[in-house]
Formats: C-alpha cells, sequence, structure tokens
C-alpha cells in the first residue's frame, strides 16, 4: 500500500469562545464532472434540499435504470434517505433486488454506540438480511458475501473527518469488490466539512480503525471522490482496482455549507457538533469529558477536576452513550454550543480547547492516552502542547501536508472550490 502526506491550517484562541482510476462517472454526454455538479436537477425524487444541493441518491433516472437485473448489495444507514424516503425502499419499490444490507459502525439504523458490538439481523420494515461490518474479520465483508451480488451500492452520510468510520468501511468494502470483481457504485452526498481541508497527515504507525488513510483530519472531500482518490493512489492492498461508479450531487461546490438532514450518528445530533467535531473528538485520546451522556455532545468538554472552569455538566447513561467516561460525574468546564458557525469555521481545528483543559488539569503527560495520537495521527502534536507551544505554533507544522494534500486530491475532485 502506497503512501504520502500532508499538513493543516488556522486557529481561533479560546477566548474568542470560543489509475488508471476506473470510475464511471454517470454524466450527460459531453458533460464534465464540473458542468454536472452545477446543473438543474432533471429526473429526480421529488423535494429540494434548502440548500439547493441534490443528492446522487436522488437521482433515480441516473442509477435505477443500471441495477435493473443485477443483485444488490446496500452499503448504508439511516441517513440514506431522500426526502424522507430511505433509497432501500426507493430501490424496492422500483423492483431492484436487493439482496442483502451493508451496515457501518451504529448499524443500520443508526442507534448504537461508538465502537459498540452490532450483530447482523433482518430488517423489520423489508425483510432484507442486514449484514453487519463494524467489528468484522478485517472490517471488510466476507468473499461469500460479496459473491451474492453483483454490484455494491453505497449511500451513507459521511461527515469529512479521517477518524469517522464509514469511509474506512467503503474502502475495505471496495478492497472486497476489487478481490471477487464486482462493482461498487457510490451515490455520492455533499461533505457538511467539505469546505476546508486541515490537520496533519497520517502516520503509517498510527494507521488504525479511526485511521486507515494517508490524508488530514479534515480531507474535504466526498466519499465519490474519496473513493476515486482509493483507485487512482493505488491504496488497495496489492495495488488492486475496483470498479467504481460514482453517480455525483447537483448544485454541489467545494464551497457549499451542506447541511445534513438526518443525523449521522447519535453522538452528532446537530450542524454544531459536526462543525466542533474536528477539534472537540481530540479529547477522546484525553481524560475529559466532550459530552457523551448530555443533551451536547461534542459541543462541551471538561473534568471534575477543572474547578477553574464555572460551566458544569454531569455525563449521564443514555442511548447511544450507555457508559460514557465520567459517567454520574460533575464536571467543571467549557459549552461552545452557543458559538456562532463562523468562527467554529475561522478556527478549523482548534487545539486551543484541548490546550486549555491540559493547562487546567496540571498533569502532564497523564492528560494524554495512547489514542491521542491514533486520533491526530501523528506525535508531535502531544509534544509540542507539553512543551507550551500555542494552537497556532502547532497548526503551523502541518500547513505543507495541507498544500501538498490539496495538490494531491486534484484529479480526483468532481466539484469545482467555487460555486
Amino acid at each position: 500500500m502506497k503512501f504520502s502526506v500532508t499538513i493543516g491550517l488556522r486557529h481561533l484562541a479560546l477566548t474568542a469562545l470560543l489509475l488508471p482510476v476506473m470510475s464511471l462517472f454517470c454524466l450527460s454526454a459531453g458533460a464534465s464532472p464540473h458542468q454536472l455538479a452545477g446543473a438543474r436537477a432533471d429526473g429526480v425524487v421529488a423535494g429540494a434540499r434548502a440548500d439547493g444541493v441534490v443528492n446522487g441518491d436522488a437521482r433515480t433516472d441516473v442509477y435505477l435504470p443500471q441495477l435493473q437485473g443485477r443483485r444488490v448489495l446496500l452499503f448504508s444507514n439511516k441517513t440514506g434517505e431522500v426526502n424522507g424516503t430511505h433509497v432501500l425502499d426507493i430501490m424496492l419499490r422500483h423492483g431492484v433486488n436487493v439482496v442483502g444490507i451493508l451496515s457501518p459502525e451504529h448499524g443500520f439504523r443508526g442507534t448504537a454506540d461508538a465502537g459498540e458490538q452490532v450483530a447482523s439481523s433482518i430488517d423489520a420494515a423489508t425483510g432484507v438480511p442486514i449484514y453487519s461490518l463494524y467489528g468484522a474479520a478485517h472490517g471488510r465483508p466476507a468473499d461469500s458475501l460479496v459473491a451474492k451480488a453483483d454490484i455494491v451500492v453505497t449511500d451513507i452520510q459521511d461527515v469529512g473527518l479521517r477518524f469517522y468510520t464509514y469511509y474506512i468501511t467503503m474502502f475495505h468494502i471496495m478492497e472486497a469488490c476489487a478481490d471477487n470483481d464486482k462493482e461498487m457504485m457510490v451515490l455520492d452526498r455533499g461533505n457538511p466539512n467539505g469546505f476546508y481541508v486541515d490537520g496533519p497527515l497520517l502516520q503509517d504507525r498510527y494507521r488504525s480503525g479511526v485511521g486507515a488513510l494517508p490524508i488530514p483530519v479534515v480531507h474535504g472531500m466526498t466519499l465519490g471522490e474519496l473513493a476515486r482518490m482509493i483507485n487512482g493512489e493505488h491504496w488497495l492492498p496489492s495495488d488492486k482496482q475496483c470498479r467504481l461508479t460514482v453517480v455525483p450531487c447537483l448544485n454541489y461546490t467545494h464551497a457549499t455549507r451542506y447541511q445534513v438532514t438526518v443525523a449521522p450518528s447519535p453522538n452528532l445530533p446537530n450542524m454544531k457538533s459536526i462543525y466542533l467535531y474536528p477539534s472537540i473528538c481530540l479529547f477522546e485520546g484525553t481524560v475529559v469529558s466532550l459530552g457523551r451522556g448530555t443533551d451536547k455532545p461534542f459541543q462541551i468538554y471538561g473534568h471534575p477536576e477543572m474547578k477553574d472552569h464555572r460551566y458544569t455538566f454531569t455525563p449521564r447513561s443514555v442511548p447511544g452513550a450507555k457508559n460514557p467516561p465520567l459517567l454520574n460525574q460533575q464536571c467543571f468546564g467549557v459549552d461552545l454550543s452557543q458559538l456562532p458557525d463562523s468562527a467554529i469555521w475561522a478556527g478549523k481545528i482548534n487545539l486551543s480547547y484541548v490546550i486549555d483543559a491540559y493547562r487546567s488539569l496540571n498533569m502532564g503527560d497523564k492528560f494524554f492516552t495512547p489514542f491521542f495520537e491514533k486520533l491526530i495521527g501523528v506525535d508531535f502534536v502531544r509534544q509540542m502542547i507539553e512543551q507550551g507551544c500555542s494552537a497556532d505554533e502547532i497548526a503551523a507544522r502541518w500547513q505543507h501536508d495541507v498544500a501538498q494534500f490539496k495538490q494531491q486530491r486534484k484529479p480526483y475532485l468532481l466539484y469545482p472550490d467555487e460555486p
């Protein structure tokens, strides 16, 4: 597996409170991906999103004819909806032979805790078998399962982070498709964090279940674009290639402030949590709570000993966070839920939150766990925090990575940077 590298951007002060690519593009004759991305939506499922974006799964006139007469495995979860109707129901109503559902972390209905093992089952509403891939051997579907289908269709809402695991499941499905000469079709969706790139590239020694590719923490790509890059950069084992079709979005660019319509996972309940996620998720690699078990997950942070802070919260056992860190302990900390979105966007990956908690607790290296490096992907961030460096000084270390990755990803982008 061939890896290459990249690095990140800006920060707000806490006081601000803050291939040969084998893809077949489903394009009209003579239309470029960029032209198509800005075109009007014809032949799509009725209804429009508030931001005007038409996701790939709404373009039924493009993909349903390609699925007729074929056995389909669907990789999706509860986010695979078109104006309130699940793509599974759309396929079944049009006579598509869906032989199974592949479900990621949090399960097909999206209610399981982070990291929780989800058993395979039957979808009660349709009778279609559900095969859980999260925690499966090597993180990929078995060859015997892939053999049941002619094509695997991906329709799932990602949030554009290296440690958000849906793309890792897609990567392993692509590997299984390549091994078994099966096609992957991605019904592309906008990325709510797709308007910037930030953070260091993953060092190979920190590859894990929360970081599988040499990409920045915030890669700014859609899953369709990332699938193209996986093929084009030969990131599949043994330089394999997956037969790939991407059904692009319409009216989407890398400047779009794309809004999710269904929470992508239990602890990302709103856009504020999704925007803060690149910065706040780093607390998963520390002793600090990031609000799991409260009504503001990924929007607050604190610890029982951060008594120089006035805001308080107490994590409880709730659906989607059955056993959260610091369960039933009163934590002192910071509430970021009222930060203006524009301030969060300007801060990008804002390490000042982690630095604030580190200095408040004054416990040295015991503040961090080994999981921190798996999330941030490099060793120098912890080291620089312990040396007393500022958020901006640390971010400066990954600027080259960001610039390099932006160049590296260019051949695989389907959407322009500007409207």
